[in-house]
């Protein structure tokens, strides 16, 4: 039975994909940050280095451990989230060159924050990153595996989109406002929204293993939302208007630069490489997904 090293494996993804992994044969073990009180677990603390041996003797790394980007940016929260993610990746690659027995692949979380706000441009895998501080963190966020690829290991960067899902993450923040009625677009909604069910989420890992696949991986769904598209979409699968917008301004007033790195920030993404390597999405559609995670048919 393959044996896969999983941080992260309580977050909304990590959740999401730990049966996934374990239906497709796959032992699974935590890298958990404390004292492992369970089997299957190896212990870590982020700031520090990990011993090789730790980490030996696995077919594959899944690193998804991080900082939620949700919350207003100040600049305690911007460090949080630049240390949770870069120091503690690229310690994880060294530990992982060093290993007696190295795994064959390393797959490790990243973000279309990548490229930025890029308007109506179409965007692939190897499109140029942007500006901002998302961009920043996660060029610096990739670049930190970089360790395990100059060791022969099989490193991926799996670039997230806007994850659905009715447990956690965006979707579930927006559900409340929109059953009381009172959701809307944000600013002109005409910025795009490059969405994935979190399901397909899983299955695009478990792809990302099993396919020869190495570098950037765009996964978002096949058919990115504007915004306006997105919350009339989100109003039907909830039988509630979607009459009430949050103007610019307003958003930028209660949220900041997350305001406008996340919310106005437009991202036209496509998952060129997953199409090309075969994977078959189990919701390319938005409305069909939307009524999956609201209950409806």
């Amino acid at each position: 039975m393959p044996r896969i090293l999983l941080s992260g494996a309580s977050g909304l993804i990590g959740t999401a994909l730990l049966p996934v992994l374990t239906s497709a044969g796959y032992e699974v073990v935590r890298l958990v940050r404390k004292d492992a009180a369970l089997e299957r677990q190896v212990p870590w603390d982020p700031g520090q280095s990990l011993p090789p041996e730790s980490v030996s003797g696995f077919d594959a790394v899944v690193h998804l451990a991080g900082e939620s980007i949700v919350g207003r940016w100040t600049a305690a929260k911007k460090q949080r989230i630049v240390q949770s993610r870069v120091p503690p990746t690229q310690r994880l690659a060294q530990a992982l060159a060093s290993a007696p027995q190295k795994p064959r692949v390393l797959i490790t979380a990243s973000a279309v924050g990548y490229y930025g706000n890029r308007g109506d441009e179409l965007l692939r895998e190897e499109s140029a990153s942007g500006s901002g501080f998302l961009a920043d963190v996660c060029r610096r966020w990739e670049a930190a595996a970089q360790p395990a690829a100059d060791a022969g290991i099989r490193t991926a960067q799996v670039r997230f989109g806007l994850v659905l899902s009715s447990a956690g993450g965006a979707l579930a923040k927006m559900l409340l406002p929109f059953r009381l009625g009172m959701g809307g677009r944000v600013g002109n909604g005409r910025q795009w929204w490059s969405w994935i069910h979190i399901e397909d989420v899983a299955g695009a890992i478990l792809h990302v293993l099993k396919a020869d696949l190495s570098g950037p991986v765009n996964v978002v769904g096949p058919n990115p939302s504007t915004n306006a598209e997105f919350t009339k979409a989100l109003g039907a699968a909830l039988a509630r208007p979607a009459i009430f917008p949050m103007p610019a301004f307003a958003a930028r007033l209660v949220f900041g630069e997350m305001g406008d790195e996340l919310l106005l920030a437009s991202q036209c993404v496509e998952p060129a490489r997953l199409n090309a390597s075969g994977y078959r999405f189990r919701f390319s559609e938005l409305k069909p997904a939307l009524a999956d995670l609201c209950g409806g048919k």
